[in-house]
């Protein structure tokens, strides 16, 4: 059974930094599309951003893009989100996620992903 445990969520001020990991365990990571959802309070859970399996491709809303970047380790089987020019509105709990593939591409669908993680809290002050 896959396994996501996140890390790396704090208050920060308007205009850090975050770098949030997920740790992979139970199955191949390499076999696993790994992406970023995020949670505000009373919205809907929403896309982030998304890494293929090992082409690197990677994909992102657009309102994190220049912001965020997202990044894997296949040898420590971790997935990053490195959050960069943080908006009070990036509040929210961040949920990593898997889904296990056999191509190229990566996700951005809630739909397509089989497991989730616990989530971690990132709180953004003005």
């Amino acid at each position: 059974q896959v396994q996501l445990v996140e890390s790396g969520g704090a208050l920060v001020q308007a205009g850090g930094s975050l770098r949030l990991s997920c740790v992979f365990s139970g199955r191949t990571f390499s076999s696993y599309v790994m992406g970023w959802f995020r949670q505000a309070p009373g919205k809907e859970r929403e896309f982030v951003a998304a890494i293929a399996r090992t082409n690197g491709n990677t994909g992102y809303a657009e309102f994190v893009k220049g912001r965020f970047t997202i990044s894997r380790d296949n040898a420590k089987n971790t997935v990053y989100l490195q959050m960069n020019m943080l908006k009070p509105e990036d509040t929210a709990v961040y949920f990593c996620a898997a889904t296990e593939s056999a191509t190229a591409f990566y996700y951005t669908t809630r739909e397509r992903y089989d497991y989730w993680g616990q989530g971690a809290q990132v709180t953004v002050s003005s």
